[in-house]
């Protein structure tokens, strides 16, 4: 990374942040357009899955009682296979449910008029700050509830690494990683303020049209697409 710049702290360290979400006070003339935190549920079932793997358990339990049917003809002896798997998947769920939440909990978002700041880590608190003339492109990727999710390609050549953003990453991008504000809610509002912030930051209009490298291959992304802002 070159002009992404990275803060590390320890595992409570932004309990004693001088401003929520940043390692330091804004300096004089830089405006706070916007902060918030990602919805966990939104999170838990876009980032985390939730939903797929709730499904995943239920067909396993399903073919479990099934398959202890199908060999002793017992609906008795089905019914009493299943609460062994049942217990195991509620509580595979539950671990993934508040990995999601821890995860959501710890995070914020912040827009200035000059760059992007994401803490982010349920340990290990990651802070980036990203300047708004180093964003080349961002999607907005909407769903029927009004959350989003808001890529930001860089460029080149600042990059981070995905395996330090994630869950905040646009998925399947492994070369070029583009860190991502997961789940927000109100994402077109957010997307507008993002907008006008790069048009006022970097002096170039924000393109109507969804740039190449904001599309995006995630088919969990359900909902309509539109693109933020598009750079050069």
């Amino acid at each position: 990374m070159k002009a992404v710049h990275r803060h590390t702290h320890g595992a409570h360290e932004h309990e004693f942040e001088p401003q929520r979400g940043l390692p330091e006070a804004l300096p004089a003339g830089e405006r706070l357009l916007w902060q918030g935190s990602p919805d966990w549920r939104a999170l838990a079932r876009r980032a985390f899955h939730l939903r797929k793997l709730s499904i995943y358990f239920a067909v396993m339990v399903l073919l479990r009682a099934g398959f202890v049917y199908s060999d002793t003809g017992s609906l008795l002896a089905a019914l009493r296979a299943t609460p062994g798997p049942l217990a195991l998947a509620a509580l595979a769920l539950g671990l993934v449910g508040l990995l999601a939440w821890l995860s959501a909990r710890s995070s914020v978002y912040t827009i200035t008029d000059k760059r992007v700041v994401m803490r982010i880590g349920i340990v290990l608190t990651l802070t980036f700050n990203i300047p708004l003339r180093r964003i080349a492109t961002a999607g907005l990727h909407l769903d029927a509830s009004g959350t989003g999710d808001l890529p930001l390609a860089l460029l080149p050549p600042d990059h981070i690494a995905y395996l330090h953003l994630w869950p905040h990453a646009r998925p399947w991008h492994l070369a070029r990683p583009q860190p991502m504000l997961r789940s927000v809610p109100e994402a077109a509002r957010v997307a507008q303020l993002l907008s006008q912030a790069w048009t006022e930051a970097t002096g170039v209009s924000a393109s109507a049209r969804t740039a190449e490298g904001a599309r995006t291959d995630d088919s969990a992304h359900a909902g309509h697409r539109q693109p933020a802002l598009a750079g050069h």
